[in-house]
């Protein structure tokens, strides 16, 4: 019988293999903006998966792989530890489709993060503002206040009443259920749109989240993505544009 949320550690990998001081959440979001963020780090540090999460809080749906197998949702944890520093990434397919699930699940990630030694926690996501943004700010949230100067420092705002109802999903839950654990927790919200993946706001979050943890990650394929974003909704807005001159003459 499956249980409501089962993880499951690569046994090849040491306990001792497995910890770090930071964990950085990307899990799939408005505008897709943490998972990027997370999963070009990723990539570019060489990141190892050491653990996989399955819960029947996600959706009742399989993933079809390119071959037409399939497989349960999952998340996935990532670690990395080298000349950049130690980091644990969770990210994956879902979030959870209940209230009740996003409060498990969001337990379960800081109980491993404890678990692993971590003793700061970036949270990862996008703020949709319902429109296209020329200049993205980096909206910050934090769960004691002493982190306040150095995420502005780095170049991330605190805006009142941003966002107006607050922080839905493990982003914001995360922050309130780590600290009774004394674990310091930041999250970084890209302002976007929320109508399409927007890389553009994850290379803007990710600018800020390199000066927190004092890295080099070379970020030109995510600028890259974002300037073909750039091209296409450039193009999506003149066809709108176009057809509303059209439908104008027409009336």
């Amino acid at each position: 019988m499956m249980e409501d949320i089962t993880i499951r550690f690569d046994e090849s990998i040491a306990p001792e293999d497995r910890t770090a001081p930071v964990l950085i959440e990307g899990l799939p979001g408005i505008g897709h903006v943490g998972k990027l963020v997370a999963e070009h780090m990723i990539q570019e540090l060489g990141a190892v998966k050491i653990a996989e999460i399955t819960s029947i809080y996600f959706p009742p749906q399989v993933i079809i792989r390119e071959n037409g197998t399939v497989r349960l949702c999952n998340n996935e944890i990532f670690r990395y530890s080298g000349e950049n520093g130690s980091f644990l990434f969770i990210v994956g397919d879902f979030q959870s489709t209940s209230g009740e699930g996003h409060y498990l699940l969001s337990q379960v990630y800081i109980d491993i993060a404890h678990e692993l030694g971590v003793k700061r926690i970036y949270t990862i996501g996008g703020y949709g503002v319902g429109h296209f943004v020329e200049v993205t700010r980096v909206i910050a949230a934090i769960n004691l206040d002493k982190l306040r100067t150095e995420v502005e420092e780095a170049g991330a705002v605190f805006s009142e009443g941003e966002p107006g109802g607050g922080i839905i999903g493990a982003a914001g839950l995360m922050l309130g259920l780590s600290a009774p654990l004394g674990i310091e927790g930041i999250c970084l919200m890209g302002e976007t749109s929320g109508y399409l993946v927007d890389p553009k706001s994850a290379a803007t979050v990710l600018t800020v989240l390199r000066k927190l943890l004092s890295v080099d990650i070379d970020d030109t394929r995510l600028t890259e993505r974002a300037g073909e974003m750039e091209v296409a909704l450039q193009r999506l807005l003149e066809q709108e544009k176009k057809s509303e001159e059209e439908l104008s003459y027409i009336g």
